[in-house]
């Protein structure tokens, strides 16, 4: 299944003993290398862009006040990605609203790129999300965390407090019901 949003690059992303132990400038490394990560699964989760932003400020305030007790059990990626799961799961509890979702909150494509290539693959990326967002909660959490942002079925279960085994079957369940909506819809031929 292609990357539709694809995982930010993380290239210069700190490892476990780069991290500052002063919370602020460990908060500023922590913006710089996950800030678009936590907004693109804050979108995920609320399906609203300034949510998504609002979202984004909570967890990294959290991280920020919770980086003292950090044990370095996890990575940070997955520690902020837990916390982004947390504070957005707490505001649909409190909006309990049910909308379709918006436009991926990422780049625009270059200037040099093909209108028509460019169109086709917003249409391809557009029925991919939807037939993601179509899954029943557990199912789509999985299935974005995994294809989306790149992480190990390990760092998942960490994330949404599972058993690994749960979280590989979610991930299975969900690729056949993609895979049989897409077929359906005759985007794929089913394999």
């Amino acid at each position: 299944m292609p990357a539709v949003f694809g995982a930010e690059p993380l290239g210069d992303v700190p490892g476990a003993a780069d991290w500052p132990a002063e919370a602020d400038r460990a908060l500023e490394m922590m913006m710089d290398a996950f800030g678009t990560m936590v907004l693109r699964l804050a979108f995920f989760y609320l399906r609203d862009r300034h949510w998504a932003e609002d979202a984004s400020q909570e967890v990294f305030v959290r991280a920020f006040r919770g980086w003292p007790a950090f044990r370095g059990m996890s990575s940070v990626k997955t520690w902020l990605a837990r916390i982004t799961v947390n504070v957005c799961r707490g505001e649909l509890r409190r909006r309990r609203w049910r909308e379709v979702p918006a436009a991926d909150p990422g780049e625009p494509p270059g200037r040099d790129s093909d209108p028509e290539e460019a169109a086709i693959a917003r249409l391809e990326r557009g029925r991919v999300l939807g037939s993601i967002m179509a899954l029943p909660p557990d199912l789509r959490e999985t299935v974005f965390l995994y294809y989306y942002f790149g992480l190990g079925t390990a760092e998942i279960a960490r994330i949404l407090d599972c058993p690994e085994g749960t979280v590989r079957s979610r991930l299975h369940r969900g690729r056949d019901r993609i895979k049989a909506v897409l077929g359906r819809e005759g985007w794929c031929d089913g394999r």
